[in-house]
């Protein structure tokens, strides 16, 4: 058995309070899922301002009447600090995914992405401490890496950020080690590398690549890469980054805390290559798109040319195995974006 299944054994037979903020998000959905699955007790916070209602409506209809009764959802903001008092009371483990993403947004609006990623990050942090929560995980970046130019990226080499986004998540990081010296606050920052997977918003000007271009296939509308398509990410399926997150929280290891750690698979996709993967797995429904072609646009302010995680620091002090590859995470992921009314 992994160290995965073998928690899940574990939490099944022990009931915890956990907090997820940005838990109408896309990840954020996801840990609600798998915990409430698990018979936890859970408290959500989000502001709906990129989550969505019916994230937490098809999370209800996947579990039990029971399991979600126990789950108590708090409409408010990260950014007032008496709504993060309000989450954190009672809980046991802090699972911090509320943030304005995207790189992009970060360029055209560095002030918002600070005060939500940077002031409403040290509002948790601050509120966790306070209401003594056992485990504050937080969702870090693989933004982070900067322009290292290091492969595959391993956490103690960073280089500098290449957008205000980038800056609020290693703020993140500074801010946790710090909480950690001068407080004995436990804390793991989780270093997302491109996940994707169901309930991942296809719409809006900041919608990342694989939902995005999903929904324009099967729109029939162009596809757009940025630059030159060698540009390569490792993707990484949401199931990982929940496991990673269940496994942050309740490591008993000494050594594995105060620190952070690639969420990734340690696989290299580029673009054109995820392009192809997309049209060979929507053909056989959307035949028209067999003979369908990329269009390709100058190189995107910000971006970082190649991304690729090293995960054994991971897999050493957390046990994490990563379950699904792209491969096998997309074909998994599909049929939700089908199904979607795009």
């Amino acid at each position: 058995m992994t160290a995965y299944t073998n928690l899940q054994t574990q939490l099944s037979a022990q009931q915890n309070t956990w907090l997820i903020t940005g838990v109408a998000g896309f990840i954020g959905s996801n840990l609600l899922e798998m915990l409430l699955k698990l018979d936890q007790r859970l408290v959500g916070l989000d502001n709906f301002s990129t989550g969505y209602q019916r994230n937490l409506d098809e999370v209800k209809a996947l579990v039990s009447a029971e399991q979600w009764a126990r789950f108590q959802f708090i409409e408010g903001d990260i950014c007032n600090p008496a709504h993060c008092q309000q989450a954190c009371q009672g809980v046991d483990f802090v699972l911090h995914q509320a943030a304005l993403g995207s790189v992009p947004r970060s360029v055209e609006d560095p002030i918002t992405t600070n005060a939500n990623n940077i002031t409403g990050f040290l509002n948790m942090l601050v509120a966790a401490r306070d209401a003594k929560v056992q485990r504050f995980v937080y969702a870090a970046s693989s933004s982070t890496y900067g322009d290292h130019p290091g492969l595959p990226k391993v956490e103690d080499l960073i280089g500098k950020p290449l957008s205000p986004y980038a800056v609020t998540k290693y703020v993140n990081e500074l801010y946790a080690d710090v909480f950690a010296r001068t407080y004995g606050f436990q804390s793991i920052g989780l270093r997302y590398f491109n996940v994707f997977g169901p309930r991942q918003d296809p719409n809006g000007a900041y919608a990342a690549v694989i939902p995005k271009w999903i929904a324009s296939m099967i729109k029939g509308e162009p596809i757009f890469i940025n630059g030159d398509g060698e540009t390569s990410r490792d993707f990484c399926f949401v199931a990982n980054a929940v496991q990673a997150n269940l496994l942050a929280a309740t490591t008993v290891d000494p050594e594995a805390v105060n620190t952070v750690y690639n969420v990734a698979v340690g696989d290299r996709t580029t673009l054109n290559e995820l392009y192809a993967q997309l049209q060979s797995n929507l053909v056989p429904i959307y035949p028209r798109l067999a003979d369908a072609k990329p269009v390709y646009r100058d190189f995107r302010a910000g971006d970082v040319r190649h991304s690729l995680a090293d995960i054994s620091k991971a897999k050493r002090l957390l046990g994490y195995a990563p379950t699904q590859r792209i491969g096998q995470g997309l074909e998994m992921a599909m049929p939700w974006y089908i199904g979607q009314d795009l």
